[in-house]
């Protein structure tokens, strides 16, 4: 791709792909002033290492904001145009992943502290590296990445790219441990210019067109239908096969839930996971302040006997309700047919009008988070 990141946006505009926003250019200018800095410092930063002196990286960017806002197309831009050969993009929970490998590699060494070796070997010939939506769901993460990130931008002189749902200070918000945390929100916003993609319009819902939120009955067509809108909120393309990535979801105590597939903030999980077992309201907040879109398979339609399950499906649809995540499902029934008889049926009728209000364009193109 040949052009600046700003170029290629203003092209994108003119053809119609994409619609004005000045949110948008002013982050492509930002992206493009970060390429020329790179560029010119090109070659800098070898010859200086073999005369002992470092060269000063330049500011990296973190953009953070609701989902379908852009970032990821604005990463692409600038990924794309950036003309050095030293540079990586990879999505944040694959690098963490790899980061725990190599942090398990270098214990077994035995020989001192594993986050300077390992900061090292992963800017090995690295100027720049850029996230896709960088988000921090377990204390396992969080106590590393503000020792690691220091290491990578002072001690190995890496620029860092990041996207982001959230804005700096609420990352692992109500996390535990969290004040361990805290110096890497420090040094984000000591190193990285912070732009926020956060205006009203979710772009992503175009994608959608055509894609309904509820799905029944039951039956292949509305897996089908599921699919397709995890693939087109995740970018996801289905010709690179069945590799979509799993997730791990900290809910506190040391509990985990396991997400079967999680990408971009988007999981995908199964109703017997999630209101078969026993569950309380501090679960579901995790899953819904984790992930702006939220896919549910196998609802059933419920009855007296199932009274528990239909008691933790209010309470998952509340806090669901409450951190405006967009919700697709596949389940036996419409909404107001799930569960009749039972139980706690009357309160169920609050949940019939919220799945309804979910399913609205109005809701759908709400930002994720609470509206507080």
């Amino acid at each position: 791709m040949t052009g600046t990141p700003v170029s290629r946006y203003e092209q994108l505009v003119a053809a119609g792909e994409l619609r004005p926003d000045p949110e948008q250019a002013s982050a492509a200018r930002k992206l493009a002033a970060l390429r020329e800095q790179l560029v010119s410092q090109n070659g800098q930063g070898f010859f200086g290492k073999l005369l002992g002196k470092k060269t000063p990286p330049p500011r990296g960017i973190y953009m953070w904001g609701g989902v379908g806002r852009g970032k990821s197309m604005l990463m692409d831009l600038f990924h794309e145009a950036l003309a050095i050969g030293e540079k990586r993009r990879v999505h944040f929970h694959a690098f963490m992943l790899e980061v725990h490998a190599l942090l398990r590699e270098e214990r077994k060494k035995e020989i001192g502290d594993p986050i300077p070796p390992v900061a090292a070997q992963i800017a090995k010939g690295l100027r720049c590296l850029a996230f896709d939506e960088m988000v921090v769901n377990n204390s396992a993460d969080a106590m590393i990445m503000s020792r690691l990130f220091r290491a990578l931008i002072l001690d190995e002189n890496v620029t860092i790219v990041t996207t982001s749902n959230r804005p700096p200070q609420d990352l692992y918000k109500d996390g535990l441990n969290r004040e361990h945390f805290l110096p890497f929100i420090n040094l984000i916003e000591e190193r990285l210019d912070i732009i926020p993609l956060n205006g009203p319009t979710d772009y992503r819902l175009d994608r959608l067109d055509g894609i309904e939120a509820w799905h029944t009955p039951l039956g292949d067509d509305a897996t089908a239908q599921v699919r397709e809108a995890f693939f087109r909120l995740t970018d996801y393309d289905p010709d690179d096969g069945n590799n979509v990535p799993s997730g791990e979801l900290d809910l506190g105590g040391g509990r985990k839930l396991f997400v079967p597939r999680a990408l971009k903030g988007v999981g995908v999980f199964s109703f017997k996971r999630l209101c078969s077992e026993a569950r309380g309201a501090s679960d579901y907040l995790a899953i819904a302040r984790t992930y702006h879109s939220v896919i549910i398979v196998g609802i059933p339609q419920m009855g007296p006997d199932d009274r528990n399950e239909a008691a933790r499906f209010i309470t998952l649809i509340d806090a669901l309700y409450e951190y405006r995540v967009k919700l697709f499902v596949t389940a036996e029934a419409e909404p107001s047919e799930l569960y009749q008889a039972g139980d706690g049926a009357f309160e169920f009728e609050r949940t019939v009008s919220r799945l309804m209000e979910m399913q609205s364009a109005d809701y759908m193109a709400l930002g994720h988070g609470t509206a507080d």
